[in-house]
């Protein structure tokens, strides 16, 4: 049974930083290509970085600087070290994985930017 488990949310004032964790387990971690997603209320699912199994990485302009997505395989785990966040960064952050068409979502973990 795969699952996808996130942690690490909460909330967190403007200028601040959090850490998102996502663990991985029922996979061969290795061979899949990471991504973190998110959702606000109200809008679209969409990208906010991805890490393929070599360690190429990809980020949305919009968290370009802030964002930095990492890997470890040895511990099925990905990560989203966030700084600099803002309250348009407010939404539900989920971890996908994806290997040629396998692909699995985790149930994510809410992120609320405010003062």
């Amino acid at each position: 049974q795969v699952q996808l488990v996130e942690s690490g949310g909460g909330l967190v004032q403007p200028g601040g930083s959090l850490r998102l964790s996502c663990a991985a387990s029922g996979i061969i971690f290795a061979r899949y290509a990471m991504g973190w997603y998110r959702q606000a209320p109200g809008k679209q699912r969409e990208l906010v970085a991805t890490i393929t199994t070599g360690g190429v990485t990809k980020y949305a302009d919009s968290v370009k600087g802030r964002f930095t997505i990492s890997r470890d395989n040895a511990k099925n785990t990905v990560y989203l070290q966030m700084n600099s966040l803002k309250p348009e960064d407010t939404a539900v952050y989920l971890c996908n994985a994806d290997n040629r068409g396998l692909n699995y979502w985790g149930k994510g973990t809410l992120v609320t930017v405010s003062s």
